[in-house]
């Protein structure tokens, strides 16, 4: 194992550490509503999620990508029986090459914004859901880094809570509308379905599966699908008075395109800001 790969997982020791250790009073009553509020992910709460996800195996001489997130949650009232919730995706790529003489390429990826409505009260059987739509930016900093295309696409999101279960999923399609001379079109679906377990007599404490499934309809029958399996453990706790959730996972993609990545560590750092 690589001295990076070593690094990543002394990391990933600490996160679990910090994570298995007591939460302490200052987290106080509110902790279990605040996991579950960032177990939801149209909560009408202001939060700046970074999210790294360090792939493994990439490309023709199997090295390693890595994906930072920065993920701002930004909710809306729309009237009195509606929120208006958005989350910007902008992603920070380090890119390894994948034909012979490329080098490594880092910068910029294409900025991703979803808006959902969704109604203040949840169903009268518990059930939380929106709908709204989801805008591509071609904001890439170099050809490799982005699709170079315009896109839309719908998106939906539903929930439901379950004693200490929050189990739900989100779903989005992006189709170009627009491409950069020479670039193909994209036609790409997103699915991420999300168990969280959270643990009655360690508030704040969670365990959680939330794969990322997607598939390139523009790809080849054998080439389309990702399909990645798992398991997370995440932590609500706070730095002084910020409550932050702490959050590590490791992905194995049993289905998954050539030169794809075999294997997945994400490390997510999450500052709240209820209200």
């Amino acid at each position: 194992m690589g001295a990076n790969n070593v690094k990543k997982l002394s990391f990933v020791s600490i996160v679990l550490g910090l994570s298995l250790s007591s939460t302490g009073p200052a987290l106080a009553q509110d902790v279990e509503a605040l996991a579950k509020a960032a177990q939801n992910p149209i909560a009408s709460l202001i939060s700046v999620p970074f999210q790294n996800n360090t792939n493994f195996n990439v490309g023709p001489d199997e090295e390693t990508q890595n994906i930072l997130n920065i993920q701002p949650v930004v909710p809306f009232d729309f009237g009195e029986k509606w929120n208006l919730i958005t989350r910007t995706i902008i992603p920070v790529l380090s890119q390894p090459g994948f034909s012979p003489g490329q080098d490594r390429r880092n910068g910029l990826g294409d900025i991703q914004l979803s808006a959902f409505l969704s109604p203040k009260q949840p169903t009268a059987s518990g059930l939380i859901w929106g709908a709204g739509m989801v805008t591509q930016f071609d904001t890439a900093s170099s050809d490799r880094l982005g699709q170079g295309v315009f896109g839309l696409g719908p998106s939906a999101v539903a929930l439901k809570s379950i004693g200490p279960w929050v189990i739900g999923g989100l779903i989005n399609n992006v189709w170009s509308v627009s491409e950069n001379d020479g670039r193909n079109e994209v036609n790409v679906m997103l699915i991420q379905p999300f168990i969280n377990y959270n643990f009655p007599d360690k508030p704040g404490r969670y365990l959680t599966f939330a794969p990322v499934i997607t598939s390139n309809w523009e790809a080849d029958s054998t080439e389309r699908w990702t399909v990645p399996l798992g398991l997370g453990i995440g932590q609500i706790t706070r730095f002084g008075k910020q409550p932050v959730n702490m959050q590590a996972s490791v992905y194995y993609n049993v289905k998954k395109p050539d030169f794809a990545a075999d294997w997945q560590l994400r490390l997510q750092l999450q500052l709240m800001f209820p209200k």
